[in-house]
């Protein structure tokens, strides 16, 4: 097992989990983050500290697709050890449906 972010971290971004993380396996995105799941020691305290709810475990049902998105973009963007901006709309998309087409694929700024 590991654990995984999903769609509503989309636009949304809050990064409380970074903070918490003692393998730093968090990888950021123009508008989203992922966590390396080779990386990931399955230890689980970014779950309950992530906002919009939007880290779970990979075992929850119908969530190859958000593993797959994890698996590629860790390997991609850069690595993020501490928690840095916020978007300023970041309430407003939190959870909003259907977000999974406004991901980019563009790297964030990482550390």
């Amino acid at each position: 097992m590991t654990y995984i972010v999903v769609e509503n971290c989309i636009k949304c971004k809050f990064q409380d989990c970074i903070e918490v993380c003692p393998v730093d396996c968090f990888y950021e995105g123009e508008n989203f983050l992922v966590i390396n799941p080779d990386e990931c020691i399955d230890c689980g305290v970014c779950e309950p500290e992530c906002p919009a709810e939007a880290i779970l475990p990979d075992t929850e049902p119908g969530l190859d697709k958000w593993l797959d998105i994890n698996t590629k973009f860790s390997a991609e963007w850069p690595n993020i050890t501490r928690k840095g901006e916020q978007p300023a709309d970041a309430e407003d998309w939190n959870g909003k449906a259907d977000k999974a087409s406004l991901l980019s694929e563009k790297p964030g700024k990482g550390d």
